[in-house]
């Protein structure tokens, strides 16, 4: 190219000469002129390289049965590498082109050098792209933080190409300039605090499995309720379930308690655990009369009857005068509540019966005696969830006065 050039000079020359420009004129005269060259040639390379690499690739991503090509066609890896192309012919050819010019050929070199080293940075970030989008959409990685694995990648290609444009800048030499890093070491760490605990909290969560992409996690600290739709190196982002993000420190799930609910979502049930107040001074002993009213229940009534039987049996063997209803053995209002609502509980379709089914009775408070039910909902969505168990506490809350008993509740400041 170099001689063609200086063919093209020695015959424009003469020009040059009649119109009574120097030597030197024509000597710069003719290096904008290979410049000019030089500009139309690369473009003609990068047409072609557009050509070859983007419409060709194109076709040929659609019919090729793997997805990971489409995906370097959607990160724009090809046109990138397209504009690649001519900037190697142009590094290349700068020498020739400024022979004579050490101080711009150094200038352009520089530029072209350091150009070349940002878009080989960026082709390099679209691959990774494309693989880590290829890998999302495959069952077995979706719920994997793929994204703090790149950044991590992408963060030591970058160090490595801002030593090599400082290098390119200052002449120094790149094993001279990493002994700098080195030593600098201290102050990289303090820059990088946050990426290195996040790429170390990004391995633990990876490694033991604490969170993945898609599970339910709750995380008072940070006002965090919702599912995980994104994990990479310094931060996890939430969606609430009120629709708002929330961001969290990616290192905060190694250092703080969060509650994931995947546990949950993988079982046979969701858990209620939720309890009502019992009046202490509406709990009695049942007589003759109550037990009558209450066999009306059947739910109870072959357990009001057996039940019954057995203390009977046990009152007349000993002798228990029942003048005095303390005597002796007795029923409850409570403890037959407590026997219907296991009854009830037992025989509702929503709940799992093959988890535990309980209702029991918690330490007693200044505001009564807590009757708490536990249970498994079979229908673990939040919004079923939520139905299932309003449904039984509806019920709860108005079966309890035909046991003559009475729920807590603080007397109204309302006159």
């Amino acid at each position: 190219m170099h001689k063609l050039l200086e063919k093209i000079f020695n015959f424009l020359y003469p020009v040059f000469r009649d119109w009574g420009m120097s030597r030197n004129v024509a000597s710069y005269t003719s290096l904008i002129f290979n410049i000019v060259i030089l500009i139309a040639l690369a473009y003609v390379i990068y047409y072609a390289a557009k050509f070859l690499l983007v419409t060709l690739t194109a076709v040929f991503a659609q019919r090729t049965k793997t997805k990971f090509d489409d995906y370097l066609i959607q990160n724009k890896t090809t046109r990138y590498t397209a504009y690649l192309i001519p900037f190697f012919f142009i590094y290349k050819a700068v020498p020739v082109i400024l022979d004579k010019y050490e101080y711009w050929e150094s200038i352009f070199g520089k530029i072209v050098g350091i150009y070349i080293v940002l878009l080989g940075l960026w082709i390099v970030r679209t691959v990774f792209n494309s693989l880590r989008d290829y890998l999302k959409q495959k069952p077995e990685y979706s719920d994997k933080p793929i994204d703090s694995f790149v950044q991590v990648i992408m963060i030591v290609l970058w160090i490595f190409g801002v030593a090599m444009i400082i290098s390119t800048l200052f002449g120094i030499k790149k094993g001279e300039l990493l002994t700098i890093l080195g030593t600098l070491s201290a102050i990289i760490i303090l820059i990088f605090r946050d990426t290195i605990l996040g790429f170390v909290s990004s391995v633990q969560v990876a490694i033991n499995d604490m969170v993945r992409i898609g599970d339910w996690i709750t995380m008072d600290k940070f006002g965090a309720d919702g599912d995980v739709i994104e994990i990479n190196l310094t931060t996890v982002k939430v969606r609430n379930f009120d629709n708002t993000i929330t961001t969290i420190p990616t290192y905060a799930l190694s250092s703080d308690s969060f509650q994931n609910w995947r546990g949950m979502q993988k079982s046979d049930g969701r858990r209620i655990k939720r309890h009502v107040l019992i009046k202490s001074s509406t709990i009695r002993f049942l007589n003759d009369e109550d037990l009558h009213q209450l066999k009306k229940v059947q739910l109870i009534t072959s357990y009001i009857d057996s039940r019954q039987a057995e203390i009977d049996k046990y009152n007349d063997l000993r002798g228990i005068d029942k003048t005095l209803s303390l005597n002796g053995r007795n029923m409850t209002n409570l403890g037959l509540f407590r026997k219907y609502i296991m009854q009830y509980l037992n025989d509702h379709p929503g709940l799992n019966k093959n988890m535990h089914i309980m209702c029991r009775q918690l330490q007693s408070t200044a505001h009564g005696v807590p009757l708490e039910i536990y249970v498994f909902s079979s229908d673990k969505r939040w919004a079923n969830y939520e139905y299932i168990m309003a449904d039984i506490f509806d019920h709860v809350m108005a079966s309890v006065r035909y046991f003559d008993l009475e729920i807590f509740e603080l007397p109204s400041t309302l006159s």
